[in-house]
């Protein structure tokens, strides 16, 4: 089979399709990705890619809906603006993907197309070209409903091409149902792809005191920058344990002088540091917290945006997890993060969910019945 996969140009969406890429790859398939720029990140996981949209970036579209700002954190806004805001802007980065994703899926011949829920071009071209969808979730919330929300901002395209509604997609999701997803769909393990990136040799195995990564991700570095994190550098001096800091290449000269217990990484793949880390610090992305559920190791969580919030809310409901705003954080609270012992064991249960659930490659037959199944 010929299985086309496409989203948006944010690892953080295309980061969850890439376990499932490869089961389908290993089991003999055809597999090609179509996305916008930049794709350097993707193109590390060694996958052939076809170049759709104008090289516009989301930044650019997030600042067109947003009266030219493109703060990705926005206290100002309940958490159902916040989706539809997001929905208008990845719709808006999708208006330049329609035409090459449609050559690229009928010029292709594919039988199948994976997407993500934030390229709105995507199930208008199914529905165009009667192939077959899966909507390949990347974390807690309903794929189907952000989807919904974009489709909402799409429909001037819709009916340019003739196309009644969006094709109907089979979710893909990665989390044990009791956290999330979408209803019905297939449900599998969550395998974290991170991307490359050289590990330093002091962190192949545990230390004697209690490490704690810090990260935001991949698009609030590019975005705010590291100010989320600032209060709790200061915070991080008075508790015994390393805060490493994983935010790769952003600018941390305006947090001033870091604590002796700071430390600063170049990239290094998530799910790496975690084996090696006792807890993990983030704003509540898919990416990092599903990486932090896999890896078993409690987790604070700072939300600024997006579906942030639902996210914390989630994840401390299961007892695995705490969650503040930014500025809260202190050191009681850090210290709680790395020694309470009650955290540590939801965390464990978490993963022990995860690692039931089947993994991408158990669940090649059942993607495969997406496009053999009489319909």
């Amino acid at each position: 089979m010929r299985i086309l996969f496409t989203g948006p140009a944010a690892p953080s969406h295309l980061f969850p399709m890439v376990p499932t890429a490869q089961a389908l790859r290993a089991a003999g398939h055809d597999v090609l990705f179509a996305s916008p720029k930049p794709y350097d990140q993707l193109r590390a996981a060694g996958f052939p890619i076809v170049e759709i949209g104008d090289g516009g970036s989301l930044r650019d579209s997030f600042e067109a809906v947003n009266g030219g700002k493109a703060g990705y954190a926005r206290p100002d806004l309940a958490e159902d603006q916040l989706l539809d805001l997001a929905a208008a802007a990845f719709a808006h980065a999708s208006r330049a993907t329609v035409d090459g994703l449609l050559a690229t899926a009928s010029a292709w011949e594919a039988d199948l197309l994976v997407h993500d829920s934030c390229l709105a071009s995507a199930q208008l071209v199914a529905a165009k070209l009667k192939i077959p969808a899966a909507l390949q979730n990347f974390g807690f919330t309903s794929g189907l409903d952000l989807a919904a929300r974009l489709a909402g901002h799409f429909t001037e395209y819709y009916e340019a091409h003739g196309v009644g509604a969006p094709a109907e997609s089979t979710p893909l999701n990665i989390v044990p149902a009791a956290l999330g997803g979408d209803p019905g769909g297939l449900r599998m393990r969550y395998i974290p792809y991170n991307g490359g990136g050289v590990v330093p040799a002091e962190l192949l195995r545990r230390s004697t005191r209690p490490r704690v990564a810090v990260t935001l991700g991949t698009v609030i570095t590019e975005v705010d920058g590291v100010d989320a994190i600032a209060p709790l550098i200061g915070a991080a001096a008075e508790v015994d344990a390393d805060f490493l800091l994983a935010v790769g290449e952003a600018d941390l000269t305006h947090l001033g002088p870091l604590p002796a217990n700071v430390h600063p990484l170049p990239w290094v793949p998530l799910a790496e540091l975690l084996r090696v880390c006792d807890a993990v610090i983030h704003h509540g992305g898919s990416g990092s917290t599903l990486t932090g559920l896999q890896a078993g190791v409690p987790q604070l969580l700072l939300p600024q945006g997006a579906d942030n919030f639902t996210v914390a809310a989630t994840l401390t409901a299961t007892g695995a997890a705490l969650s503040t705003a930014s500025a809260e954080v202190d050191a009681p609270l850090l210290t709680r993060l790395v020694t309470d012992p009650e955290l540590r064991a939801a965390a464990v249960r978490l993963r022990a969910e995860n690692d039931a659930l089947p993994t991408p490659a158990a669940l090649v037959p059942a993607i495969e019945a997406l496009v053999t199944a009489p319909r």
